[in-house]
């Protein structure tokens, strides 16, 4: 594993932004990741070991985005590895890729965000209404 972001230091950040910044990648858009292999990861993404421990992930995360409270997300819920999973580390069985330190539910806009650095993919928070205001949003 090249770098080592983790559910335990990552539930210590509050805010969705914060979140967003320690796991973002500013990866390039359509840099390849398994090419021609590509059925590898999709195979291990359909296993029975997989499936388990991502709906472990959703039910800790309550199904919101980046485990925020206030952030459900109604569609396109995605499992997200925080660090890079290779070949390698499917091929090998590395322990790792199935550990619930290291997964973070995610929608599919904040996934896309995480891996392409564009904040402008985020969701907006909720609104914060107060006496007075009358405006519509």
């Amino acid at each position: 594993m090249s770098t080592s972001r983790s559910y335990i230091e990552l539930s210590r950040l509050d805010t969705f932004i914060e979140r967003y910044h320690y796991l973002e990648l500013k990866g390039i858009l359509g840099e390849t990741t398994f090419g021609f292999d590509r059925w590898v990861n999709q195979r291990f993404y359909k296993s029975h070991e997989w499936k388990s421990i991502r709906d472990q992930v959703i039910v800790r995360d309550q199904g919101c985005d980046l485990g925020i409270l206030g952030y459900e997300i109604h569609s396109g819920l995605l499992v997200h590895h925080m660090n890079p999973i290779s070949l390698d580390d499917i091929k090998h069985g590395e322990e790792w890729i199935i550990d619930p330190n290291f997964l973070i539910t995610t929608s599919l806009q904040t996934h896309n965000a995480i891996h392409y650095g564009d904040e402008s993919l985020l969701p907006r928070g909720p609104i914060i209404r107060k006496f007075g205001d009358t405006s519509l949003w």
